[in-house]
């Protein structure tokens, strides 16, 4: 059995380290239900080692004299009984806090294992929870945690990621979901995927949609692959028993949580296409009472439970942002220094390209869904996309890959889900050829590939 005792905790104010932030390898000794906090930035690495006792990076154990490094990162490495770190490198900010959510966290964790355990015995549906909330709230870390002490309890969680500005197991600008069976990685975070080549590590087996804009709150894509998500999601649960027993947690971007006059549509939307059963609100109370008064007392009562946000939560500077999403799609391409990959360039005629982008009008904030649109109750069907010819507007933008042809309806593309990506490096608009970064080699895809408007460019990817 997995040990998460010592749920006793204190509300005292953060420790500041009394160590100078140098290169020099330095140690520290954190006390029984105690975290390290750090900010590192993309040009410094930290390293961290356990030198003693027990610890863990959001949910996933760290082992013993082994070296763990982080860049552009912001992190905490937590302790229930104790424990000595090695630390070497240079942090922008770092500080021991006695006060977390670690306790909330392992809280939830316990009661979602007893509605599995239930679950388990009637051979029925697990725990289906939705994580919402507020930009820099900790939602990604809570689903992390989450899923983390799931695996370790020996539970097959899904996680699904509704968030374009945050990328799992894909690159941004993408939904996932994913059936978690080992460990999540300390440093990589979620791990690594097939979706971007060989792999030396257990890779996970995501299911990949297409999003391409910034927002939830843009246009009329949002609502419609959220349904489809719903229905892949739910019908791969059907098949598997350990993972249907296990649930899934949700993970949303910041931007549902805001809502219109007391009105968040797309959370209503997620809550009824998921079937949600808890639904977790870390720092608002607006949110969690708007919630409540909406849901807890319905005839299909759903729990709505308040997590304080963590006092170790920043705001993320949209130059931090900007940079995370470019390390994320390099890593994608190219791998990291553990484990590097060869992506495979090569040259295509305009004509063996079927490009599509959103049009402009249906990815405008003011988009409303109508009575007109598709099954979905989003745009016509023929008014989502436009078809692009290359040229030097697409250079240095991603292609994701759908399993839709380009002969079929708008809709059949939005709802495809993605092979993988491809990256513009460069249009030669007089011979008609475009010049892409493929993370396998193989022939250009010949189905119908999406441009996405978000993430933004992403210059000097290759040389």
């Amino acid at each position: 059995m997995i040990a998460l005792p010592g749920l006793n905790l204190g509300a005292q104010a953060p420790e500041p380290l009394n160590a100078p932030t140098t290169s020099a390898t330095r140690t520290q000794e954190l006390s029984a239900n105690t975290e390290y906090r750090f900010e590192v930035s993309f040009a410094r690495s930290l390293t961290i080692k356990l030198v003693t006792g027990t610890a863990e990076y959001f949910g996933t154990e760290l082992a013993p004299a082994t070296t763990y490094t982080f860049s552009g990162a912001k992190g905490a490495v937590f302790t229930w009984h104790g424990c000595r770190l090695e630390i070497g490198g240079e942090a922008e900010s770092e500080y021991v806090a006695e006060e977390t959510q670690m306790m909330s966290a392992a809280n939830a964790h316990f009661a979602l294992e007893a509605l599995r355990e239930r679950a388990h015995q009637m051979r029925d549906a697990g725990p289906r929870v939705l994580v919402v909330g507020p930009e820099n709230a900790g939602k990604t870390s809570l689903v992390k945690t989450l899923a983390a002490y799931a695996v370790k309890s020996g539970q097959q969680p899904t996680v699904v990621n509704l968030d374009p500005r945050q990328g799992m197991l894909s690159v941004p600008g993408s939904f996932t979901a994913a059936a978690f069976s080992s460990i999540l990685d300390i440093e990589e975070g979620w791990g690594s995927s097939p979706i971007s080549g060989p792999s030396p590590t257990p890779v996970k087996m995501p299911l990949v949609y297409h999003y391409g804009l910034r927002d939830a709150e843009e246009g009329t894509v949002f609502r419609p692959l959220v349904t489809r998500m719903a229905l892949a999601v739910t019908s791969r649960l059907e098949d598997d028993p350990a993972s249907k027993s296990a649930g899934f947690v949700i993970d949303t971007p910041g931007a549902v949580a805001q809502g219109r006059a007391g009105v968040y549509e797309n959370i209503e939307h997620i809550i009824s296409e998921f079937s949600v059963t808890t639904i977790l609100v870390l720092g608002s109370e607006r949110l969690y009472s708007d919630l409540s008064r909406k849901y807890s007392n319905s005839a299909d009562a759903i729990a709505v439970i308040r997590l304080d946000k963590s006092g170790g939560c920043v705001d993320r500077s949209d130059t931090y942002m900007k940079a995370l999403r470019h390390a994320q799609i390099r890593a994608y391409f190219f791998g990291n220094s553990e484990a590097g990959l060869a992506p495979h360039s090569q040259s295509a005629g305009f004509e063996e390209l079927s490009i599509f982008r959103v049009k402009e009008e249906c990815a405008g904030s003011d988009m409303q869904f109508n009575d007109g649109g598709d099954a979905y109750g989003g745009a016509a069907e023929d008014t989502i996309y436009e078809r692009v010819t290359p040229s030097s507007e697409i250079v240095n933008k991603l292609l994701a890959i759908t399993t839709a042809a380009p002969t079929e309806g708008h809709a059949a593309i939005r709802d495809a889900s993605v092979r993988g990506y491809l990256y513009v490096a460069e249009v030669d608009e007089g011979k008609k050829r475009v010049k892409l970064l493929a993370p396998q080699p193989g022939r250009v895809p010949s189905t119908a590939v999406v441009c996405g408007r978000w993430p933004e460019d992403v210059a000097s990817l290759v040389g």
